[in-house]
């Protein structure tokens, strides 16, 4: 593949939760842990997909359900915090 592929930051992508996502990084060592593992999990899937390093298809599309389910999981966590 080639081309710019976007990542999906979380704070981009739920913008309404901005400073709450700051406040728990910060006070929060679960979500610190589980935003960081959602980070690095959604910088290896852009490298995949711009091709800078390859995998199998099924493999990939593994990674993204396992980014969509964290994503899920830390969208709980701020939906709880406020």
């Amino acid at each position: 593949m080639s081309g710019y592929v976007d990542n999906h930051p979380l704070a981009r992508d739920l913008p309404e939760y901005r400073d709450a996502i700051h406040k728990l990084k910060m006070s929060n060592n679960h979500f610190h842990r589980k935003m960081t593992e959602y980070e690095t999990l959604d910088k290896e899937i852009v490298r995949f997909e711009q091709g800078v390093e390859n995998i199998d298809d099924l493999e990939l599309d593994g990674m993204k359900m396992q980014r969509v389910k964290k994503k899920d999981e830390l969208t709980e966590m701020l939906r709880n915090a406020t």
